[in-house]
Parts: C-alpha cells; sequence; structure tokens
C-alpha cells in the first residue's frame, strides 16, 4: 500500500445548513455552541481537518452562503446548488446539526479507500464525496425527476457507497440535534 500524498488527500469542505429548522423550531446554525454557533463551529471542524476550501449551503451571508436553487429538496437540493461553484475533487459534506463530529472520524471517511461515496455504516451524513461528471449527472437527475426520490441516501446509492465500520463508542459523535429535546440532550 502507497502512502497517499498532500495532493492525493486534498479535499474541500460543505456544511449544509439550509433547512428550515422547523423541528426545531428555530435557525439550527445560529444555536450557540462552544463560544460560537453551530455553523462556525462546523466550519472551523472542517478547516482544522483539513479542508482546503470550505463552502457553506443556505443563506448565510457572514460565510458568503449558497442559496438553494431549488427549494424544498432538503439536503439534496442545498448539495445540488453548492455543487454549481465547488469544482471537482473530493468534498467532505456534513450536516450544521452534529457537533460532536471530530476531526479523526473526517479523516477516516477520507482514507476509507476508493468509491464515489464514503459513509459510517448507517448513517447518511457525513460523507466524503468524488466530485466528477459522473455525480453531477446522477445529482441533475435525481433533482429534476419530480417523481423520484430525491435523498441524499439515494445519491448514495446510485454513486456506489462504501460503508466505514463505526464503533459503539464513535456512535454519540455522529448524533444530530434536530428538535428541542435532542438539543437540551447534547448542549453543554
Amino acid at each position: 500500500m502507497t502512502t497517499p500524498t498532500p495532493t492525493d488527500r486534498a479535499i474541500r469542505g460543505l456544511v449544509l445548513a439550509g433547512g428550515q429548522s422547523r423541528r426545531m423550531g428555530r435557525d439550527k446554525a445560529a444555536l450557540e455552541w462552544a463560544g460560537g454557533t453551530l455553523l462556525s463551529h462546523a466550519v472551523a471542524l472542517l478547516g482544522r481537518a483539513g479542508a482546503a476550501r470550505v463552502w457553506v449551503s443556505g443563506n448565510h451571508a457572514a460565510y458568503r452562503g449558497i442559496p438553494d436553487a431549488l427549494p424544498g429538496l432538503g439536503p439534496l437540493g442545498g448539495l445540488a446548488s453548492a455543487l454549481a461553484v465547488i469544482p471537482d475533487g473530493l468534498l467532505w459534506v456534513i450536516p450544521v446539526d452534529m457537533p460532536l463530529l471530530s476531526v479523526a472520524l473526517l479523516h477516516r471517511l477520507r482514507d476509507a479507500g476508493p468509491g464515489s461515496v464514503r459513509i459510517f455504516a448507517e448513517y447518511p451524513l457525513p460523507m466524503c464525496l468524488k466530485i466528477d461528471s459522473t455525480c453531477r449527472k446522477v445529482l441533475a437527475s435525481m433533482c429534476g425527476d419530480v417523481d423520484g426520490t430525491r435523498s441524499v441516501r439515494a445519491l448514495q446509492q446510485r454513486l456506489g457507497v462504501v460503508e466505514v465500520p463505526v464503533a459503539a463508542h464513535e456512535l454519540p459523535r455522529l448524533v444530530n440535534c434536530n428538535t428541542p429535546q435532542q438539543w437540551r440532550e447534547l448542549a453543554p
């Protein structure tokens, strides 16, 4: 096995923060976390992990956020909108509402070997996604198919997903906070 060179490991990051936060009842990206917001925390996490550049999906002016060009499609629509400006290559995609996610877990996804999509078993996000013409075509097709399944999981299955095992002690790091109850259980 050869050791990857820094160029082989070049990666960018995308924070999905364009949702309406209906279940939370307020903007999750603006929730206070570790002296900042969930959004500032997620952007900083990707930077610490080594992302060469980080984008934010959603209408967040302070981060030059990318508004959804196709509203109502959830994370898939946010991803599609962001790919209009993100070049080909490896991309970490993380949700804004997963504050316990770690650099080590992101590195495991990046280093998991070949594959267009790498996720932790049973968790569609975070993911390491290979952006290329195939990915763009599949994503455009899914977004344009009003009768089809429009989910991140469906995109992953169509592109071919590699599921990285996750240990029981790592599962708490993959918890989302989607509701006030989940937030109360998670918030420091």
